[in-house]
């Protein structure tokens, strides 16, 4: 890429000051090559009367101007053109052309002029970054660019202008830039490859005028990494060296290895001798280089090779020099995994939290279940967590991925877990662990999955209200209680706060993959929303998840499910409420008080529950509406675990309304018959009717964790 050559294009002349600004690039003393859009006026689709050039960049020396014209367009309507200008503009050199070819993404550079850099007038940017060969279709090159610039409001294209910019890979032209794709926000272009246009007839009668040369198209591959001067080559470098030496005694094996690594990881093989240093330099540009190249190496390792294979791949990890996995392993496992996750959705993750008890699982396995397109950076994730203990004879130890992986095998079907159990053996194999590790993993898996599930008995959802973000915005967490009395934490991707039908979004996807699992008896969830004092007067059982059709209406959760209330807080600011909650519990579970007309003050009500209702666990609040906070505080503050009140009413007068609901019968079935009363509401919403909140609390505490933190969304959840 010579910056000399260099053109801004400003084509115009159809009146009212309206213009277009391309980029160009001189590939002949009088030829300029470009986009064919810039020269065309959108509003009338003919090309613009006018047509100025300025060839050269302001820091290389004076530009030189010249006016122009369309000289040839591509008779298929490809967005190509060549331009004349009206003067010879001889420059040293000669444009080289080129084809991409192999798989590697190719480093790729260019010259233009976008609307991103406009100040007082256009100023050339240096467009650079990654041409990725499998990407795009016929007759397009996909650009990632580097440095991009924020996405343009208003419609506009932030790299508007840079179009007809040549696209060099190599020092070879191989492509002119006729788009920006708005679906990767500003960070990827497209270009239109030289070879669509590079054997047109016209083209060619052109160029061979001006040049006295057809575009004769070279073969271009991605370079090999080469190893620098070994007085600049770093710790873990120098240590590779001194690993790889002893697998490769004969340089004709390591220049066969070498090669075979190289044609898997899409370069051209042909010719390339390597050093060791040139090895170490691949596999530290490369993540699944040194595994891939170990793969290779295993098939016919023997002795002391095998022996330094081992060492390597051990120190490799201690260094943290490229993955567990080679580039066949990983696409291996990922093709398998695929499979479980549309056959066993919510395997992965029970497996995870069984097989690797003591480590922060990845984000995605947090979950309840792992989404297929969140397999690979799971994957990824899990090739960087520590390996287990040690094992006989100083062998390396099983890695945390291989441990999931027999987990998941011994509970899926039997072609899927040979096929599991095949791959986990040969990863191991190539990695040196012992045969007698595995089986005793293996054996762990087995039990497990023979071990019945215990049924999640409760969803606990926390709620806290987001004071920094404003009104009705909450951060919020699900735990999901088992009857065993286990529990699991559910971690949200962005950790950031939701609003209400967000929130009721996220509590209806978690119980919908509770009903997937094993095991699960097919009832109404119980759903317990902690809250802080504040929070007892929100209508959590109104908020309305988001639906994905119109077939269905949207329903509430607590119409859906049976929500309830929890203030734990106040536990912690009144040590002895525990206690009382305790005692009411399991001595008033069958009397209820009623609070009516005849008690008129909170002093009255503190009265009653300190004496002839000192046990009684279930309080149906009635009070004036300027003094249902307090009085509410009051009751919980006491002990009574179940207080039912109605959010509406004025006052005692308004008491009736819950009696449908039948509030002193049967203990056990008032959640229900409140979920019910609740979906009946939805279903007349015209009608007025009562609105009824339900604070239930348990008997013993909900699971005590960590606060709810706005931190970083990819730590997992630790289990104890």
């Amino acid at each position: 890429m010579d910056p000399h050559r260099l053109a801004q294009i400003r084509s115009g002349g159809g009146g009212e000051g309206r213009l277009t600004v391309g980029s160009g690039y001189l590939i002949a003393p009088r030829l300029v090559l470009t986009a064919r859009h810039v020269l065309v006026d959108q509003a009338t689709e003919k090309f613009w009367p006018k047509i100025t050039v300025r060839v050269g960049h302001d820091r290389y020396g004076e530009t030189t101007r010249a006016t122009a014209e369309l000289l040839w367009e591509h008779p298929d309507g490809l967005d190509v053109a060549l331009l004349s200008v009206d003067r010879e503009i001889d420059l040293p050199g000669a444009v080289r052309w080129g084809r991409p070819t192999g798989i590697r993404p190719l480093k790729y550079e260019g010259l233009g002029f976008p609307w991103a850099s406009k100040a007082e007038g256009r100023e050339p940017e240096h467009l650079r970054g990654d041409l990725s060969v499998l990407s795009g279709g016929k007759d397009r090159y996909v650009l990632d660019q580097g440095p991009a610039p924020v996405p343009r409001t208003g419609g506009g294209n932030a790299w508007g202008g840079a179009s007809g910019a040549a696209i060099f890979c190599c020092g070879y032209l191989v492509g002119v830039v006729t788009e920006e794709d708005a679906a990767y926000g500003a960070r990827r272009l497209l270009a239109l490859p030289v070879s669509s246009f590079a054997e047109d007839g016209g083209f060619v009668s052109h160029l061979e005028k001006h040049t006295g040369g057809r575009p004769g198209l070279s073969a271009i591959g991605a370079s090999l990494p080469k190893a620098g001067l070994a007085s600049e080559r770093t710790f873990a470098e120098r240590e590779l060296e001194k690993l790889l030496t002893p697998l490769f005694p004969d340089p004709d094996v390591r220049t066969g290895h070498a090669r075979a690594l190289v044609h898997e990881l899409g370069y051209d093989a042909n010719g390339y001798e390597p050093a060791i240093a040139d090895l170490v330099a691949l596999v530290m540009e490369h993540r699944r280089a040194l595994a891939s190249l170990g793969e290779v190496v295993a098939r016919t390792a023997e002795g002391t090779v095998r022996g330094a294979l081992t060492h390597l791949f051990s120190r490799a990890r201690a260094l943290e020099c490229g993955s567990l996995l080679s580039v066949n392993e990983y696409e291996d496992l990922l093709c398998l995994l695929r499979r479980v996750c549309d056959e066993y959705p919510t395997l992965l993750p029970q497996a995870a939290r069984e097989a690797l008890p003591y480590v922060v699982l990845p984000e995605p396995l947090t979950r309840l279940r792992l989404d297929e397109d969140r397999l690979a950076n799971a994957i990824e994730c899990l090739e960087d967590l520590p390996d287990g203990e040690s094992v006989p004879d100083h062998t390396p130890p099983v890695p945390a991925l291989l441990r999931l992986v027999e987990y998941v095998a011994a509970s899926a079907g039997d072609e899927l877990a040979d096929g599991l159990r095949a791959w986990s053996g040969t990863v191991a194999d190539r990695l040196g662990v012992h045969p007698g590790a595995l089986s005793e993993r293996r054996a762990d898996a087995a039990r497990w999955a023979k071990r019945p599930a215990s049924p999640v008995s409760r969803v606990v959802m926390e709620l806290e209200h987001d004071d920094a973000v404003g009104d009705d915005r909450y951060r919020c967490r699900i735990l999901l209680v088992r009857d065993d009395g286990s529990y699991r934490v559910l971690k949200e991707a962005e950790s950031g706060s939701k609003t209400p039908q967000e929130v009721a979004s996220s509590l209806s996807e978690a119980i919908f993959a509770v009903r997937q699992e094993p095991g699960q008896r097919d009832h109404v969830p119980w759903v317990t929303v902690v809250v802080d004092p504040e929070g007892l007067h929100l209508a959590v059982d109104e908020w309305v998840p988001a639906v994905p059709n119109d077939i269905l209406p949207a329903w509430p959760i607590g119409a859906e499910y049976r929500v309830s209330l929890s203030c734990p807080e106040l536990s912690d600011l009144i040590p002895e409420r525990q206690g009382d909650q305790e005692r009411r519990w399991k001595i008033g579970r069958g009397t209820t008080l009623v609070i009516s007309q005849t008690c008129e003050s909170r002093d009255q009500l503190v009265d009653l529950l300190k004496t002839e209702h000192r046990d009684t666990a279930r309080v149906v609040l009635h009070s004036p509406a300027d003094e249902r906070k307090r009085w509410l505080l009051a009751t919980l503050a006491l002990g009574v675990p179940v207080v039912l009140w109605d959010r509406d009413p004025v006052g005692h007068n308004d008491a009736g309304g819950l009696e449908s609901l039948a509030p002193s019968s049967d203990l056990e079935g008032l959640t229900e018959r409140v979920r019910c009363f609740r979906s009946r509401s939805a279903a007349c919403s015209t009608d007025r009717r009562p609105r009824p909140s339900l604070v239930w609390e348990p008997e013993g505490r909900h699971p005590r964790i960590e606060s709810l933190q706005l931190t970083d969304p990819r730590r997992g959840t630790q289990t104890s």
